[in-house]
């Protein structure tokens, strides 16, 4: 960790985490505002859902660089990533209510209908229902009663999160625009980083041999 790493570290553990939650729920409360005050375009409601859902794409990948940056350039974002991963939860929660209530009307029978026919619903609905879990268990009381190792197993269902929300990105917008393919590679490379550093890990020697 060079110095300038670690200076950015300790100013950052001054950051109270409330602020976190004030700043990361901001982009929700103005694009609400901007449709209570009928600025969302021409389709407000499908504005809203992008909007909300995007937010929640961004925040699981914030979740997931958390581990990178502190590990190649040494600033230390840990305390920051409980919040990251539950505003991505609220996010995708939102997501989920704008599609639910404002544009389906809560009816089941249309929603199921949609679930059932288009794949990137699907998708998305089975990447919220994995997302659910890990906000649940977003706490230290969960960590005591699972155990730290059963816990973070359980906790990289975010992968799949992570793919799924991408996925369910591009199939959304049924074509190959930059931006969803831009996301998806950020979550690829994410992804790849782990699976790089895991597999250039050393073997653990077997308990006899450590004995």
């Amino acid at each position: 960790m060079t110095e300038r790493s670690r200076a950015l570290s300790d100013a950052l553990r001054r950051v109270p985490i409330w602020l976190v939650y004030v700043v990361g729920f901001l982009p929700a409360a103005g694009y609400f505002y901007l449709g209570v005050n009928d600025q969302l375009g021409a389709d407000p409601l499908k504005v809203l859902e992008k909007a909300l859902g995007l937010w929640a794409l961004r925040l699981l990948i914030a979740t997931l660089t958390v581990t990178p940056i502190r590990q190649v350039i040494g600033v230390n974002l840990i305390r920051f990533r409980r919040a990251l991963g539950l505003l991505a939860f609220y996010y995708a929660a939102l997501h989920l209510s704008t599609y639910l209530v404002l544009d389906q009307g809560l009816d089941w029978a249309a929603v199921w209908a949609d679930i059932v026919k288009r794949p990137y619903i699907t998708i998305g609905m089975a990447s919220f229902v994995l997302l659910v879990p890990l906000a649940l268990t977003s706490n230290n009381t969960s960590i005591r009663r699972l155990g730290g190792q059963t816990w973070a197993r359980l906790h990289k269902l975010a992968y799949l999160v992570a793919v799924g929300a991408a996925l369910h990105f591009i199939m959304l917008v049924k074509s190959w625009p930059l931006e969803p393919l831009v996301y998806a590679a950020i979550v690829a490379a994410l992804l790849g980083y782990r699976l790089v550093r895991s597999l250039s890990r050393p073997a653990r020697p077997p308990l006899l041999a450590r004995a």
